[in-house]
C-alpha cells in the first residue's frame, strides 16, 4: 500500500492512478488523517468500462468505404 498526503496526490495523480491500474492500493491522508483509499477494480467482480473493452474490427472486401463516399460526393 502506498500512503501519500493530499498535496502529493494532487501533484502526482496520473502516476498514482497508473500504480492503481497495476494493482497497488493508495491511502490518501490530509493533516495526518486517512481520507480516502483507492483500490484497483477486480475484473472478475466488475464489468470493464466501455473504453477498456476489446472491440471488433469490421472488415469488408472490396473498395475502401472512404473512396466510395468521396466518389458519391463528387457525383452530386
Amino acid at each position: 500500500m502506498i500512503t501519500v498526503n493530499f498535496t502529493e496526490f494532487r501533484k502526482n495523480a496520473s502516476a498514482l492512478f497508473s500504480s492503481v491500474e497495476a494493482g497497488e492500493t493508495i491511502c490518501v491522508k490530509r493533516h495526518g488523517k486517512e481520507i480516502a483509499e483507492i483500490l484497483p477494480i477486480h475484473i472478475e467482480n466488475k464489468k470493464l468500462p466501455s473504453w477498456k473493452k476489446k472491440r471488433i474490427k469490421l472488415t469488408v472486401q472490396g473498395e475502401d468505404i472512404s473512396k466510395i463516399i468521396i466518389e458519391e460526393r463528387e457525383k452530386s
